[in-house]
């Protein structure tokens, strides 16, 4: 795979304005990059929606119907605890402690995820190559759904408007089943990684033991506990999944798979035409950004465009960073993407993938 890389030049100074800008909003405040009291508070409720309707369905007797419900309940808290915990703390902005950090990072584990394979395919290869083909994996959805122009077309593209949807639900189990296991043995060959490279021996034993866990926690013990035939388990566990995936497909898609946002390449050398930071303007948009809820529930996630450009910053402070980088894109004649509500990014996002359906030379 040929190298990327992105060009050196900003002659307006565009991202080093930028980044005084922001240095100057929390020198002046007084406050860390990192998450505070509101960001741990809201880790608490996260995680008592995921983990207590999973206890509540284990100890008290119930109708299969309330017991669904709660598996739904679960997916929403899985998905919270994904993008307000585990995303922040494997950003290393959960805490200004890196014990912190990676204690919360692990809370992936339960969600099915892998630390080594998110951190190098979210941290390295989506937050580097965001939006450009065949780099940054979360373009990739296979050969059933096209999320590129430059992704070859196929007959079944026109009608992805109407079915990805139902895939999108699939996100979560899949890690659970089959692409940890894909993603490691790729990233080791490749010997990517976010920070030192690890042993790969360690990795894979890691990988194993933690997928053993995972599954006797979710299905062996329920089946144990409840002593109910092991299908009603699995359906609850495949409703849970699918939630989840629902839930965090779309909120990924909103911010990078949209009219607004672009998806360019490379030059036969490998060179892009901007620099990494404009670069981020151009492939990302934010949506229902003074939406409360959607900020709160989203982990901030909404607020893609501050998030690329500052990963490393807790997404508590994103509400007051997007007017200093709005403004300053403004003021640098540079795109700053972004929907005034969600209903707007979905229905934008879903004509996107009707465009991009169409057979190229009819589109």
């Amino acid at each position: 795979m040929k190298t990327v890389n992105f060009s050196r030049i900003d002659k307006a100074k565009f991202f080093r304005t930028l980044n005084k800008r922001v240095n100057t909003y929390f020198k002046e405040n007084n406050i860390k990059r990192t998450g505070n009291w509101k960001l741990y508070s809201k880790a608490i409720i996260m995680l008592a929606m995921f983990i207590v309707p999973f206890i509540l369905i284990l100890t008290v007797d119930m109708s299969q119907w309330i017991k669904l419900a709660l598996a739904i309940l679960m997916g929403v808290g899985m998905a919270g605890v994904g993008m307000n915990v585990m995303h922040d703390a494997n950003h290393e902005s959960f805490s200004s402690k890196k014990w912190v950090n990676k204690l919360f990072g692990s809370s992936i584990y339960i969600l099915a995820g892998n630390v080594y394979n998110w951190k190098v395919q979210h941290n390295v290869l989506h937050h580097t190559y965001t939006n450009i083909q065949d780099h940054d994996e979360d373009m990739d959805a296979g050969r059933i759904i096209r999320f590129s122009k430059h992704t070859q077309w196929l007959w079944i593209h026109k009608f992805q408007k109407y079915y990805s949807i139902f895939l999108y639900g699939l996100l979560t189990i899949n890690w659970a089943i089959t692409t940890d296991f894909k993603q490691m043995h790729s990233y080791l060959k490749r010997k990517l990684s976010y920070g030192e490279f690890p042993n790969p021996a360690k990795e894979w034993t890691k990988l194993v033991v933690s997928k053993v866990i995972y599954y006797s926690l979710w299905i062996v013990l329920p089946i144990a506990v409840m002593n109910v035939a092991w299908w009603k388990v699995l359906i609850g566990f495949f409703v849970m999944h699918y939630t989840a995936g629902i839930i965090l497909s779309v909120v990924f898609q909103l911010a990078h798979i949209v009219p607004k946002t672009e998806t360019p390449l490379p030059d036969e050398d490998g060179n892009m035409k901007n620099t990494w930071a404009i670069h981020q303007l151009y492939t990302t948009a934010n949506f229902a950004p003074r939406n409360w809820f959607i900020n709160f529930y989203t982990g901030g996630l909404n607020h893609q465009v501050e998030h690329h450009i500052f990963p490393n910053i807790s997404h508590i402070h994103y509400n007051k960073l997007a007017q200093i980088v709005k403004e300053t894109a403004m003021e640098f004649n540079l795109p700053y993407n972004e929907y005034n509500t969600t209903r707007r990014a979905v229905i934008e996002h879903f004509r996107h993938l009707a465009e991009l359906g169409k057979k190229p030379q009819l589109a």
